[in-house]
């Protein structure tokens, strides 16, 4: 028993790591948090939903609130300075920026789901990467949904997790961390 203990804390332990060492690079100039909103349930929007109707479209649980709010308050306890917020205009991903409690929320269609019928994926990821190119100083917070990390990194985030990245000269992304949520 005490074996399978102690394997069980040596697996969480890169985990535990990588989440320092995120948050640390998260303090550092030109770097942007891309956060998967919060827990949300269900894997997909109603059919005829609509962004102005947040009644017709999947929202935030009790536990997803919890978790943004969670979130928030790590990023404080972390002092990371959080100097931009922008959000994609779905209401779990605005609700989800509004409960991190980090100031006001932009909205920014860039980062609305590639998977709706009026995306323009090309130009959403180009736009996307262009703000992410130009942060500068304080730390940048994207709320967004999966498909858009996925395609904009390579890797898959869960529900609250934050993927730190930073931009390279030729506006790639590279992947620097991750914070798994509270």
């Amino acid at each position: 028993m005490r074996i399978v203990a102690l394997l069980l804390l040596l697996l969480a332990t890169p985990t535990l790591a990588e989440d320092a060492s995120a948050w640390r690079i998260l303090t550092q100039p030109g770097a942007v948090g891309l956060m998967r909103h919060a827990e949300a349930p269900g894997t997909r929007d109603p059919e005829g939903f609509r962004l102005e109707d947040c009644a017709s479209q999947r929202q935030l649980d009790d536990a997803g609130r919890a978790q943004a709010r969670a979130m928030g308050e790590a990023v404080r306890r972390h002092g990371i300075p959080v100097a931009r917020v922008y959000s994609s205009q779905w209401c779990r991903c605005r609700e989800t920026a509004e409960l991190l409690g980090l100031g006001r929320v932009d909205l920014l269609p860039a980062l609305n789901s590639l998977r709706w019928d009026q995306a323009d994926p090309p130009a959403q990821l180009a736009e996307t990467r262009r703000i992410i190119s130009g942060a500068s100083g304080q730390a940048v917070l994207m709320v967004t949904h999966q498909f858009n990390i996925t395609e904009l990194t390579g890797e898959s985030a869960a529900s609250g997790e934050i993927i730190v990245v930073r931009a390279a000269m030729n506006g790639s992304l590279t992947v620097l961390g991750r914070v798994s949520p509270p």
